[in-house]
């Protein structure tokens, strides 16, 4: 193939190194208000008086709002399609708060020394609630965070506000008691994963004026321009033709701007005083008053043989949304679904969740979305198992691993059409050397150790996601190509051109991707879910073949004889009938020059009736000192199962990346929270995420399978690269030390007093 598994340089590298100014920032106008927000400093309250009269008399002050000033209508942030499974559970500003962070006022004025000043002389007189801060204290307590009564939800996801319960589901495989009965080992733990900051280079931020038709028009650094629409449709109260959404270059999202922090603050300021209005939030706010990883808390039993053969696993996982439930109900269900069946032999499985609310900053999505957490803990179960059988944890995994050609129950009974887990396992064993290398190793001061672990994700969301493209013959014949899908750094501009290069057959400088705006892009879920290559990439093979049918049909009506006779070899088109060509430029200003001419466009959608999932093997070799208990990570392998490698340089980063992050959540990152329920780690002093000098040698390569349902046969790779480190690194460090960390990070103090919990 001349453009697929090529390390094509992404589109827009060369903008990016010379500093060109294109994102969100960059683009505001002069005249544009500074928006601020006033929030709460409590993490339960209700407001008894708000005054605002001084603040309003500060020289350069626009407008100040408050509750009473926006419209009495709950929504959700969540980006997702509608009907939306997370609830209708907040306001633009509301009269109760529920952490600290929470919106209390909006202030917009002409610059920021004045916008500062007013929010010094906003008074507030809270009544102070007792919180709940403890997720695992939250269900059926009897401090509610949510006592409205216009709360609703447009989708049964068990909800249940006065127990704080945010959603509840349940998905039985088999007779899980009776299995576990007649095992011959049953292990039985309890893992916990704290929340994590996504920590995205760019924070979050938007811009919006009023266009000459009197639309609002929102630039925002988004993965979700079009629910972001719906979301502002819902929140201001005003129509979706009302609204258009422009998708700049986004400065990282990892997830966290698949919730849509900011973007109704400056909206509703902009509709308000028909002036163009931004808000970027600090670092500081981006860390306390957004989303992060849902902390989860899971309880597996694991029932085996003798002989390590998995026979049954319970997994129920307690999931904090926070104050708030974006994701919440969605989120969970990756921690059983994405986790369980990987052991796919498995004579029963049981998977219950609950996800509660409390009074910390509500959850969202981060890569990994659930998957992450939950194969934490059923990757070190099955570690411990093989610990407890004194096996080889590599060879017990190529014992019981699922295999293509299988059907999934704990996977919406899917059947997996690509898989090469197995071959993946054995690979990374010969990267790093397995069979010659014991788990543990006396290196003098520090020990080193080996762990391994094995993970899955999905591509996109089946019977849910949708993606749309538009093609189009230009002039001089080169092609245009619209999408609706979200660049946020990964390049999928780039890999979208890519196989549009090769459906048409030319040179990948031929097309230009446009990017997102909801006015005249076509339609496109947003990027996240792992599904822009598999998602977005069919729509463009649809619409290419759609395309190329039309430019045969168009030439067929030039030169005068059937179509049957024409070929187009991207360059060319040819009536083998007579030998008569025509190079594809002179077609093209044919096509513009009238008479028979017609502008050629095609259009492509797809929808997914499956989710083929990706696999990855990631094995950790890592030294804990003896005196101090710090790890660090010496080498850490991996191989990747995404199908067909579209971009062999971009595969590569999103793996590297993925496993950084990984590490980070295994080593250093954990969001703390004050009594009073403030976050004390709330800027990169406090919060550790790891430099380059803490990953330690990554390496990656990949055993390609072939998924029928894919472009080229690819599946997704985004998400499940971040997946395998904490249970390997966890895994080594038991092996180094005899001592078995549950709860993550894996900090020295843990390591070296063994004790699970800070």
């Amino acid at each position: 193939m001349k453009s697929i598994g090529k390390p094509i340089v992404k589109k827009d590298a060369y903008a990016l190194l010379s500093g060109q100014p294109v994102y969100t920032d960059d683009l505001v106008t002069k005249d544009c208000l500074i928006v601020k927000l006033l929030r709460s400093p409590h993490a339960y309250a209700r407001i008894k008086n708000i005054n605002t009269d001084i603040a309003k008399k500060v020289p350069g002050i626009a407008a100040i709002y408050t509750y009473k000033d926006v419209p009495d209508i709950r929504f959700t942030l969540a980006g997702q399609s509608y009907p939306e499974p997370s609830p209708y559970d907040r306001k633009i500003l509301d009269e109760v708060v529920r952490y600290v962070g929470d919106e209390v006022a909006i202030v917009a004025g002409e610059n920021e020394d004045c916008v500062d000043k007013a929010l010094k002389l906003i008074k507030v007189d809270y009544e102070i609630k007792e919180p709940v801060l403890d997720f695992r204290k939250a269900l059926d307590n009897p401090i509610k965070v949510h006592e409205e009564d216009n709360f609703r939800t447009l989708c049964d996801v068990g909800t249940d506000q006065k127990r704080n319960l945010c959603a509840h589901g349940e998905s039985v495989y088999g007779d899980v008691e009776d299995v576990l009965k007649n095992s011959a080992v049953v292990l039985e733990r309890t893992y916990h994963t704290k929340a994590n900051a996504q920590a995205m280079m760019e924070t979050f931020r938007a811009f919006s004026y009023i266009d000459t038709y009197g639309r609002l028009n929102v630039v925002s650094s988004t993965q979700i321009p079009f629910h972001v629409r719906r979301i502002l449709s819902n929140a201001l109260d005003i129509p979706k033709s009302k609204i258009r959404v422009i998708k700049p270059r986004i400065g990282g999202g990892f997830g966290a701007k698949q919730t849509a922090c900011c973007e109704i603050f400056n909206a509703f300021v902009t509709w308000k005083l028909k002036r163009p209005a931004k808000v970027i939030y600090t670092r500081n706010e981006t860390f306390m008053a957004s989303n992060s990883r849902h902390e989860m808390q899971m309880k597996v039993r694991l029932g085996a043989t003798k002989d390590g053969i998995i026979q049954a696993i319970d997994l129920y996982t307690l999931s904090n949304t926070g104050a708030y439930g974006e994701h919440g109900p969605t989120t969970v269900g990756l921690s059983g679904h994405k986790s369980l069946p990987i052991y796919n032999h498995c004579l029963a499985s049981r998977f219950v969740y609950d996800v509660v609310y409390t009074n910390t900053m509500q959850a969202g999505a981060y890569r990994g979305y659930g998957a992450t957490q939950g194969l934490f803990a059923v990757e070190s179960i099955v570690n411990e198992l093989a610990d407890e059988l004194h096996m080889d944890p590599a060879e017990l995994r190529l014992k019981n691993v699922v295999h293509e050609g299988e059907t999934l129950p704990q996977y919406y009974n899917e059947y997996l059409n690509s898989c090469t887990l197995d071959q993946c396992i054995e690979k990374a064993m010969e990267m790093i050397d397995w069979k010659n290398k014991p788990l543990v190793r006396d290196m003098g001061d520090f020990t080193r150790g080996l762990g391994i672990a094995c993970s899955m994700q999905g591509s996109s969301i089946s019977n849910v996601d949708l993606a749309s493209v538009e093609v189009k013959l230009q002039d001089d014949g080169f092609y245009t190509l619209s999408i609706g899908a979200t660049d946020m750094g990964t390049g999928c501009d780039t890999i979208l051109a890519q196989i549009m290069a090769e459906c048409m057959d030319c040179d990948i400088d031929q097309i230009i991707t446009n990017g997102v705006d909801t006015d005249t892009s076509p339609y496109d879920s947003g990027s996240y879910a792992s599904s822009t290559t598999y998602l977005t990439g069919t729509a463009v093979v649809k619409a290419c073949e759609e395309l190329k049918g039309k430019i045969v049909q168009m030439a067929a009506e030039l030169m005068q004889i059937e179509a049957d006779h024409i070929t187009f070899d991207g360059s060319k088109i040819v009536s083998v009938q007579d030998g008569k060509e025509m190079e594809l430029k002179d077609f093209a200003h044919t096509c513009f020059a009238g008479g028979k001419g017609r502008n050629l466009i095609a259009t492509g959608s797809h929808v997914s009736k499956t989710s083929p999932p990706p696999f990855m093997v990631g094995i950790a070799e890592v030294d804990v000192d003896k005196e101090t208990g710090a790890v660090s990570v010496h080498d850490y392998v991996s191989v990747v199962d995404c199908g067909t490698i579209i971009n062999s340089n971009l595969v590569r980063v999103q793996a590297e990346g993925g496993i950084a992050q990984g590490i980070g959540m295994a080593l250093f990152e954990d969001i703390k929270y004050s009594d009073k329920g403030k976050m004390i780690n709330n800027s990169f002093f406090q919060y550790k995420i790891p430099t380059r000098l803490d990953v330690g040698t990554i390496r990656v390569d990949f055993i390609p399978s072939y998924e029928d349902n894919g472009p080229f046969g690819a599946k997704s790779i985004g998400e499940v690269v971040i997946n395998t480190p904490s249970p390997a690194i966890a895994s080594a460090v038991r092996h180094a030390t005899g001592f078995q960390v549950r709860t993550l990070p894996i900090t020295p103090e843990k390591v070296l007093f063994k004790k699970d919990e800070d």
